[in-house]
């Protein structure tokens, strides 16, 4: 049977047909599908971890003790990650181990555009790289049996477009895979200096032989076709290539890493001018430079952003095709990302705004409180920095600007990466204050569980996250706790913490207003036309429901869900129900 399904969704059939039993991850974009399909299967035992460290160590566990695993996250979630990476490259794997990891190029949701395959190179492991759907399913097995074969964690790359585009698969049925013994065995699986010292003699050899074995897997496929221009590529830069250049000859890489010197050198000898065709860094082009080959590849293949093969016909072939050139003759108005109508944390940024904190921000949806008309957030690098950040600011500028400064994250994120950040504020006598924005869901990347929600990935109760008591367990004595949209009192509130001379944690709550459970959609509000006097108020929350038209505020009643907030910074009475 065939079916289209989306990259990571095979991926996700390729873990059940394959026998992988266990599955963790981090929800990150674009590989949170990976996850949230395989948890459809029910004999997978299948995970959110509170972060991608967590996750790998877990699945590393698993290997270790026999079971089939795979570890999904996306690029950035790989340098969470890279500490059991490296760790675990020498001592090698049990059963088979596959980390599946999407990049993003182009920046689609993403702080950075690094490319995955440098993470393969310094840890020593393979990568394997998928360029459609059916690929994604298949090499996920070839990926986990590489794993037990050369006894190594394998990653799976994919990236934005392979992963949620659709192509046909065929579907087979689910192979018949055991738990593997448990070789209890300190001399492989504890890496103290003595043992790793011989490990590391170990993993050259084994990348010895997969240097060999890179040569003469199907994963890497030559096309001879006309020999005029040969091409060198992998993942979705073949399909770029192949649609502009059918006839050329390709030397396809699905093994990305290691690479095949004889196989490339043959194919450069035989063709008369050779590209390298990949996405973003030029990690073949110079290997195969290195070798003494010529290639032509990033003196007119772009490094920056995802390719298109609108871009390599015009690198290669110096021919555009009419119409398919953006006309940016026209200008068009801007649609900046914004803040739902009804979220959580819009009073919250409102009131920094208003305040006129320094706000030491994070990764999540509330990141967007950064752009207008919000404007209420000063920076923002990666998980769980904002608490950490906030402590060094005030360690440079003193205790005195710690009083005019907050660190803003959210429950999520919190949990993945800021707890730490929390105790160093104790620890090292800071007076900062953190808040946390619990919107009881992992929101940007598409309402995933945490274990703050009190429900698993697979919806099933569990224990919730306390914040008030982890606050308590690390040494904050100030902790508050209020509705986000009870804005006068959390004003307040703020005044009051950031005053203070020692530490103290806030904790805004108020669901989501996607989340379904909650039930927090109302009926839409309607502006009093005579009672509004045109003071723009109602605006700076930033709310996409509330236009300003004829000197009046106006509402979409489409958009708006019944929130309440505007009412309470309407002087004026000017907006209510029915």
């Amino acid at each position: 049977m065939k079916k289209l399904l989306l990259g990571n969704e095979a991926v996700a059939r390729g873990a059940y047909e394959y026998g992988v039993t266990v599955a963790t991850a981090y929800p990150g974009t674009p590989s949170t599908e990976i996850t949230e399909y395989i948890a459809k299967y029910d004999n997978i035992n299948v995970e959110w971890s509170p972060n991608e460290k967590v996750a790998l160590e877990v699945g590393i566990g698993a290997s270790i003790a026999g079971a089939r695993t795979i570890v999904s996250m996306k690029h950035v979630g790989l340098n969470v990650a890279a500490d059991p990476l490296m760790s675990i490259s020498y001592p090698g794997v049990n059963a088979g181990l596959v980390v599946a990891v999407a990049d993003d190029p182009g920046q689609h949701s993403s702080q950075n555009e690094q490319d995955t395959r440098y993470f393969g190179i310094a840890a020593k492991v393979p990568v394997v790289e998928p360029s459609d759907s059916e690929e994604c399913k298949e090499f996920l097995g070839q990926a986990l049996k590489i794993s037990e074969e050369f006894d190594t964690p394998v990653i799976l790359r994919l990236s934005t477009r392979v992963s949620h585009s659709q192509s046909i698969v065929e579907i087979k049925a689910k192979g018949e895979y055991h738990l593997k013994d448990y070789d209890q065995n300190p001399n492989k699986y504890i890496v103290a200096p003595a043992v790793a010292k011989k490990r590391r003699v170990v993993a050259e050899e084994r990348l010895r032989k997969l240097e060999e074995f890179a040569e003469i897997t199907d994963l890497n496929k030559v096309e001879y076709n006309n020999l005029n221009i040969g091409i060198i590529t992998s993942g979705i830069a073949y399909q770029y290539s192949k649609e502009v250049m059918p006839n050329a000859s390709y030397l396809k890489l699905g093994l990305s890493y290691p690479l095949p010197k004889n196989k490339i050198t043959e194919f450069v000898n035989r063709c008369d001018k050779v590209y390298v065709v990949e996405e973003l860094e030029p990690i073949f082009e110079e290997k195969i430079k290195s070798w003494g080959l010529k290639v032509i590849g990033k003196e007119i293949i772009p490094t920056i952003g995802e390719l298109s093969p609108e871009i390599i016909r015009k690198a290669i072939l110096n021919e555009t095709l009419e119409g398919v050139e953006p006309d940016f003759s026209k200008k068009v108005p801007g649609r900046p990302p914004v803040l739902c109508p009804g979220c959580h944390h819009r009073g919250v940024f409102y009131i920094l705004k208003k305040l006129g904190l320094h706000a030491s921000g994070d990764i999540g949806c509330y990141t967007l409180a950064a752009f207008a008309p919000l404007n209420s957030m000063d920076t923002s690098i990666c998980m769980g920095a904002s608490v950490g950040m906030a402590l060094g600011f005030e360690k440079a500028r003193g205790k005195d600007f710690a009083k005019k400064s907050v660190a803003v994250l959210g429950d999520s994120t919190f949990i993945h990466s800021g707890i730490t950040g929390l105790i160093d504020v104790v620890y090292n006598k800071g007076n900062t204050t953190v808040i946390i924005l619990d919107n009881s869901i992992t929101g940007m990347t598409g309402h995933q569980e945490n274990p703050a929600t009190g429900y698993t990935l697979k919806g099933e109760p569990t224990v919730a996250i306390d914040f008030e008591a982890i606050g308590r367990a690390v040494g904050i004595k100030r902790i508050r706790t209020i509705d986000a949209f009870d804005i006068e009192n959390l004003e307040k509130i703020i005044k009051e913490e950031t005053a203070a001379e020692e530490p103290s944690l806030i904790i805004t709550k108020r669901p989501c207003m996607l989340l379904k459970r909650a039930n927090m959609v109302k009926k839409s509000l309607k502006i009093d036309k005579d009672a509004c006097k045109g003071c723009k108020a109602c605006m700076k929350i930033g709310c996409p429901a509330i236009a300003f038209k004829n000197n009046k505020a106006e509402i979409n009643s489409i958009l708006c869900v019944g929130c309440d907030l505007c009412t309470k910074v309407c002087k004026f009475n000017a907006i209510g129900g029915e």
